[in-house]
């Protein structure tokens, strides 16, 4: 009886292990950038089907509601419609989706928020971008455990960022210094935290 027992457990196992493994390779496939899909649409529109795809909202210049169907997306004139803010809070966007950003110039608001898979490279490909070193002016990093001091620091390259939310980042084990840090290179800076 022990040995049937245990060989439930351990189908049981390998079947979640499977279902785990599945949702890795597809959401690795809903961040894979398509370049010519990005030259034949324009950077504002790719980057929203990426996010919209990936889970996450967006925001256009003009727009109050956050655009969150895929199906739903503006039509019009290529380079009509351009991202203001990204809602990404439970979504599956990634490193490798990063390169979906290159393009954006208009991007104020960001807010990663429970998002499993935003690690420190993540933030340091945001904050490496020059159109949004020069746009965002708003981010917010809450729940994302794979996030630590070192990927925080990297925003102090945001040379525009006013407000910056941090809460809920078990990875932060330096929280004075990391502050400091980005006080420093960032003295308009104002620095929201929940960190306890």
């Amino acid at each position: 009886m022990r040995l049937l027992w245990r060989t439930v457990q351990t189908a049981a196992a390998q079947r979640e292990q499977s279902r785990r493994h599945f949702w890795g390779w597809l959401n690795a496939v809903f961040n894979k950038v398509d370049y010519e899909r990005i030259k034949a649409i324009g950077p504002d529109r790719a980057a929203a089907e990426w996010l919209l795809r990936c889970g996450a909202k967006v925001r256009f210049q003009g727009f109050e509601r956050w655009h969150h169907d895929y199906n739903g997306l503006p039509t019009g004139p290529l380079g009509r419609y351009k991202i203001q803010a990204i809602d990404a809070t439970e979504s599956c966007i990634m490193y490798r989706g990063f390169d979906h950003l290159e393009g954006l110039k208009h991007v104020e608001e960001m807010k990663l928020i429970k998002c499993m898979y935003i690690e420190d490279a993540c933030l340091e490909r945001l904050s490496s971008i020059q159109n949004l070193q020069d746009s965002l002016s708003r981010v917010e990093v809450v729940s994302c455990g794979n996030v630590t001091d070192k990927g925080v620091i990297t925003l102090h390259r945001l040379k525009n960022l006013e407000y910056l939310f941090l809460s809920d980042l078990p990875g932060i084990s330096d929280r004075q210094t990391t502050v400091d840090r980005l006080q420093t290179a960032l003295p308009r800076l104002d620095i929201a935290l929940d960190l306890d």
